[in-house]
């Protein structure tokens, strides 16, 4: 699986894609079919279903996205933030955006995406059937919609890791620290709150101190292996895959439908445009996910009440 192979969170360029073209074949594919009917009566028999959810799934509950013409935080492009690196270089304004980040999320809510996912897992979890959530979001939209089987790829925007002692620690204050109360500003007028790294938060186990980072994944750095273990079990054995809001741009999360399809396994596309694996997939739904999603995992007739 090539879950194994490339396992640092990166953005798809021309060099990977070339090696992902090999590994997937150049035969001409057939365009997608956008048959509902036809997709539920797969649904109807599928006994262990992947979902695999992006961004898109929760732009419909206001979420910024930070991709594309709008992926800017202030002045610098979300992807620039969202690196080990960055942190090094400037921890406060990085603890900026994460706090920005995690306050906007304290207003939103889940949307009727998330809460079909919800639904449909525990409705199929009562026939002894399986859904698992393999999300590359950081938000817990799906943890708070009801979902309980859920793989975060990388990371949530609620957890903590000291950069010492490197406990990790789920974590909801508002604010996360004193001295970014008020801070994270996303107005690319917004000076940098230059806050002194003694003041940013820290950890409170006893006798360590150390300075705190999100416990994300940020782009270079390995998935938890755990983490990609078990999703490599959910992928190699699932007999439906769901792509959900996805852009398939960051990698490893990009590869992981396309190899399933070319297992021969049915992968269903749910996004607001075709993304460059479109044309791997049997099925594409294309519009909003809160408006398609639901009405491919409600209850089909075959199923008892």
């Amino acid at each position: 699986m090539i879950v194994r192979q490339l396992t640092c969170r990166g953005l798809i360029n021309s060099h990977l894609h070339l090696h992902l073209k090999r590994q997937w074949g150049n035969q001409d594919m057939a365009r997608p079919s956008s048959d509902l009917a036809a997709l539920r009566e797969i649904f109807s028999k599928a006994n262990d279903i992947a979902i695999i959810t992006g961004a898109g799934v929760s732009a419909e509950s206001g979420v910024p996205t930070f991709r594309g013409a709008g992926g800017y935080w202030r002045k610098w492009e979300a992807q620039k933030l969202a690196t080990p690196e960055a942190f090094s270089r400037n921890s406060s304004r990085v603890w900026e955006f994460y706090h920005y980040r995690r306050e906007v999320m304290l207003t939103k809510n889940p949307n009727a995406a998330h809460l079909a996912i919800a639904e449909c897992e525990e409705r199929l979890s009562k026939q002894g059937r399986n859904v698992t959530v393999i999300t590359q979001n950081i938000d817990e939209l799906h943890r708070r919609a009801g979902s309980k089987n859920i793989l975060e790829l990388h990371g949530s925007l609620f957890k903590t890791r000291c950069m010492s002692c490197g406990h990790e620690a789920a974590n909801y204050k508002s604010p996360i620290c004193a001295a970014l109360e008020g801070k994270g500003a996303p107005d690319p007028d917004t000076d940098d709150a230059q806050i002194p790294v003694q003041q940013l938060p820290r950890c409170e186990q006893k006798g360590c101190h150390g300075l705190l980072r999100p416990a994300v994944v940020w782009f270079g750095e390995s998935l938890d292996s755990d983490i990609v273990n078990r999703t490599e079990k959910v992928l190699d054995s699932c007999d439906l895959c769901l792509v959900v809001g996805t852009s398939s741009i960051v990698y490893p999360a990009a590869m992981f439908a396309p190899q399933v399809a070319a297992r021969g396994v049915p992968v269903a596309e749910f996004n607001m445009e075709n993304t460059p694996a479109t044309m791997r997939f049997k099925f594409h739904f294309p519009g909003p996910c809160g408006t398609t999603l639901p009405a491919a995992l409600a209850r089909h007739e075959t199923e008892q009440e």
